[in-house]
């Protein structure tokens, strides 16, 4: 794939999980996953699981973060350096904030007239159960073999699922600060693989 081929082929498809991930990051990564893993090839799934790490430990949200690693990290896999891996982080980036951006300003606008209007509400009411089915795609989308390994590795599939349970127990009945389960699970699994 030639560069500029490659750069347009980031933007299409940024631009069309932004123009379509309504839900925020976490429901953007199944549609980012089925694309840059499974329909193009520019990450591993290996690659991909890294990704939703990285994006959750760094600052902002987790689809602008991992747009800007699957555009540096698909421009320098292709080959074509660490600056080209920076202009590739430039334009997924920009893609997957730009269809965002354009809505949000000409919805304003709109909204602020009609907002109590039935239809926009019956629009809005209907939009929440695709949330949480994205939502809860994301969710089984990372429990992939890379994240928990299998039943034929004892140790680590035991490890993973109770560290998983511990974590879900920990923000959903005691809202202990995502921040600190993570950290928290991080130097377990450090410790305990």
């Amino acid at each position: 794939m030639t560069l500029f081929s490659l750069l347009v082929q980031l933007f299409i498809t940024f631009f069309k999980i932004g123009m379509f991930g309504f839900g925020g990051g976490y429901a953007m990564l199944s549609m980012i996953q089925a694309d840059v893993v499974t329909r193009y090839g520019w990450l591993t799934s290996g690659q991909f699981t890294d990704i939703v790490a990285i994006s959750q430990m760094t600052p902002g949200p987790i689809g602008i973060n991992s747009a800007t690693y699957v555009g540096y990290t698909s421009m320098v896999t292709a080959g074509y350096g660490h600056a080209w891996g920076v202009v590739g982080s430039f334009t997924a980036t920009l893609a997957v904030v730009l269809p965002s951006f354009l809505l949000m300003w000409l919805l304003s606008k709109f909204l602020l007239r009609h907002k109590n209007h039935p239809i926009v509400e019956q629009v809005f009411t209907g939009l929440r159960p695709a949330v949480v089915g994205l939502l809860m795609a994301a969710a089984f989308m990372l429990l992939t073999r890379e994240n928990f390994a299998t039943p034929s590795q004892p140790w680590q599939f035991y490890i993973s699922c109770f560290l998983f349970g511990v974590a879900f127990v920990g923000s959903y009945c005691y809202r202990i600060n995502p921040i600190a389960l993570i950290v928290a699970c991080g130097a377990a699994g450090w410790l305990l693989f």
